[in-house]
């Protein structure tokens, strides 16, 4: 699934959750294929209840260094998604900048453990948060500027596995990414007629600093039937998927071969869900 070299030459991509891991691999690749990049980042802890180590200023100058090697200009900051105005001055800055804004991959996001009649009121917000509310500020600031330009383009909402199917142990998590499903769903029908099309991609097992395998275990450990809902892929029994693999979909879906793709919610799970 992976576009073709320079597909996306002239384009503009709004990439959020930038700074490392798949955000930062789906800033690379789409520069690779000649978009510019606008990028986004907290640079910081969503929350003290996000217990894995967050991304830092220096991740995010080395997303900038890699967009900058493949020959393609970027515009980075550090800022809140969950934050109206820095979202909507980022996204009018970079179109200043560019001239224009065909891409958005909505993937910033956090994960959390806990069964959720004992979750904390902080758990529950800063994953609704992030996750559904802070996506949905996204494509608000976003989506005028491209109904605006009048070039049609390609939202990208990074859910999960989790939105497709319920896991126990992080239902705040997998309640998100449900949310972003049917956002997802909303917008193809409404953007249609801009020619802007919206697909949900839901990513399982990606290799990431949000994998917490001591943390998942204690959760097994307490409630062993939990782990029936985790399945192994098919095709990778061992291990994880590396996160450039997801990017092979993101170019796809941000590209012309795409272009009759909407309102679809696809797995990169590598066979998972069927298990």
């Amino acid at each position: 699934m992976s576009g073709r070299e320079g597909s996306l030459r002239g384009r503009v991509a709004f990439v959020t959750g930038a700074a490392r891991a798949q955000g930062r691999a789906h800033a690379v690749r789409l520069a690779r294929e000649g978009a510019d990049i606008i990028a986004l980042d907290l640079c910081a802890s969503a929350s003290e209840t996000v217990t894995y180590t967050p991304a830092t200023p220096e991740d995010l100058s080395e997303t900038v260094r890699l967009v900058e090697a493949e020959g393609r200009k970027i515009l980075a900051r550090a800022g809140d998604i969950r934050d109206d105005p820095t979202v909507r001055q980022l996204v009018a800055d970079g179109v200043e900048q560019f001239g224009r804004l065909d891409i958005v991959v909505a993937n910033a996001g956090v994960l959390g453990w806990g069964r959720v009649w004992e979750l904390s009121d902080e758990q529950w917000d800063t994953v609704i948060g992030v996750n559904l509310t802070g996506t949905w500020r996204t494509l608000r600031a976003a989506i005028p500027a491209m109904i605006e330009a009048g070039n049609g383009g390609s939202l990208i909402v990074v859910s999960s596995s989790a939105g497709l199917k319920a896991t126990p142990g992080n239902g705040h998590y997998s309640a998100s990414k449900f949310g972003l499903t049917a956002l997802t769903n909303t917008l193809a029908i409404e953007l249609g007629e801009y020619g802007i099309r919206v697909n949900s991609i839901h990513p399982y097992s990606i290799d990431t600093p949000m994998i917490e395998p001591e943390a998942m275990m204690e959760i097994f450990a307490k409630h062993p039937r939990f782990v029936h809902s985790f399945p192994p892929m098919p095709m990778q029994y061992k291990g994880f998927m590396a996160a450039e693999e997801v990017s092979d979909v993101v170019a796809w879906l941000a590209g012309d071969g795409a272009g009759t793709v909407t309102g679809m919610q696809i797995p990169v799970d590598k066979g998972a869900l069927k298990y």
